[in-house]
């Protein structure tokens, strides 16, 4: 099992708040004879005609020296984790889940914005002190 970072359980509130179920804690992924895992998958009911959503949730807290490092390896993680949901037909939406400072920081600055244009992520943005989402892209 992997270490789970800082804002695990800040980001499994913000969740619930925002009346999503946490169904797995990590969710396991299984690609040939390698496991690998997602800190989260939730699942919430949006309307009763439309079914349920589920989403997988990795969380990222950003806390190096180098924020470009971080970003790197996290759209490495990101990427990997999409193909083979992907790959195995999955219904689940992965989301990339960041601090809010973080967003600020790197995603309104020109790097961030390319890979925001490019539709290469999906952020789910949290603010780590009142433990809400304050904003999903898209």
């Amino acid at each position: 099992m992997p270490a789970k970072d800082v804002y695990h359980n800040v980001v499994i509130k913000a969740l619930e708040k925002d009346s999503w179920l946490i169904t797995d804690d990590p969710f396991k992924l299984k690609c040939g004879t390698k496991d690998l895992y997602i800190d989260l998958g939730a699942e919430k009911l949006i309307a009763a005609e439309k079914g349920q959503q589920k989403i997988a949730v990795e969380i990222k807290s950003f806390l190096n020296p180098s924020p470009v490092t971080d970003l790197e390896n996290a759209l490495g993680q990101f990427i990997l984790y999409y193909d083979i949901l992907e790959e195995q037909g999955s219904d689940r939406i992965l989301y990339l889940a960041i601090p809010q400072r973080t967003y600020t920081e790197i995603f309104t600055e020109s790097i961030g914005k390319i890979l925001l244009k490019k539709d290469r992520l999906r952020l789910l943005v949290f603010d780590p002190k009142q433990e809400v989402i304050v904003q999903w892209i898209p």
